[in-house]
């Protein structure tokens, strides 16, 4: 990439990631205001998987790169977003109540300027979507007309990826919606192997875009990405805050399920290892 390329390169990924910024940073505010009137907090989740999703699009209908792989990209993202935000309004959302971290959440913030808060909140979200979809971008922009081997790669790890993440979510449904094991552990399927297969398989999903990325000038960049996600998961607003309600509600039957199955990467379980 000579000089000339490269500058057009950067004026354009600054111009398209700020357009991005400023479109969710509104679409998080809207979504603030609609939580304000359901007391529903978690509708952000929804929010950001759509907002994923936008940014992909926005990218692919916008930036100068080879058309076949800005729209491939866009259709892998889009599945994803919206399969993800779909999931969340219709089993996290609409109808039910808010969820446990966001409940604690309120608490833990008091009373005082809740709501501004909050919007703050949403606000972090909407900066983390366009961080997060830094991939996307830097593929739309490839003039390169052939796809390399490492985006092949990329689409068959993200299809069986996704496919493993609609898995783990159909399974604790389809747990959930047994009334009989209300207040129980779920361990049916990838559930026996890992105490949060969705998280692993989502991570993964992500792990796919920056691979596919690599193909593409600053590709190397997109590693972020995953990275991020990694980081959030393991430490800040995954495992830690789900494993915390999880003790809550369950109590010693949950600590028996940390004690036996793996907590990210799914691996045979200790108790039957030891059978």
């Amino acid at each position: 990439m000579n000089p000339i390329t490269q500058l057009t390169f950067w004026q354009e990924f600054l111009n398209l990631s700020t357009q991005s910024l400023l479109i969710v940073c509104a679409w998080m505010a809207f979504l603030w205001l609609i939580h304000l009137l359901i007391r529903n907090a978690a509708i952000v989740d929804a929010g950001w998987a759509f907002g994923i999703a936008f940014c992909a699009a926005f990218y692919a209908y916008s930036a100068s790169g080879a058309f076949p792989r800005r729209w491939l990209l866009t259709i892998m993202v889009g599945i994803w977003g919206i399969r993800l935000g779909l999931h969340l309004l219709l089993n996290r959302i609409i109808g039910h109540p808010e969820e446990g971290r966001y409940v604690e959440l309120r608490q833990k913030w008091g009373p005082s300027n809740i709501a501004l808060k909050f919007l703050l909140f949403y606000q972090v979200q909407a900066v983390s979507c366009v961080l997060l979809s830094i991939p996307f971008l830097l593929s739309s922009l490839n003039r390169t007309a052939e796809f390399g081997i490492l985006e092949k790669l990329a689409v068959l790890l993200w299809g069986i990826a996704t496919s493993c993440v609609a898995i783990a979510d159909m399974q604790l449904n389809r747990f959930k919606q047994n009334r009989a094991n209300q207040g129980k552990v779920c361990r049916e399927g990838l559930w026996a192997w890992s105490r949060h297969p969705n998280y692993f398989f989502e991570w993964l999903v992500w792990v796919s875009y920056a691979l596919f990325a690599l193909s593409s000038p600053w590709g190397f960049l997109g590693l972020i990405s995953p990275a991020l996600i990694l980081h959030f998961v393991l430490n800040v607003t995954g495992i830690p805050p789900t494993e915390e309600q999880a003790l809550r509600s369950k109590g010693d039957e949950y600590r028996k399920y940390q004690s036996e199955v793996s907590a990210f990467v799914p691996m045979p379980p200790k108790i039957q290892a030891e059978a």
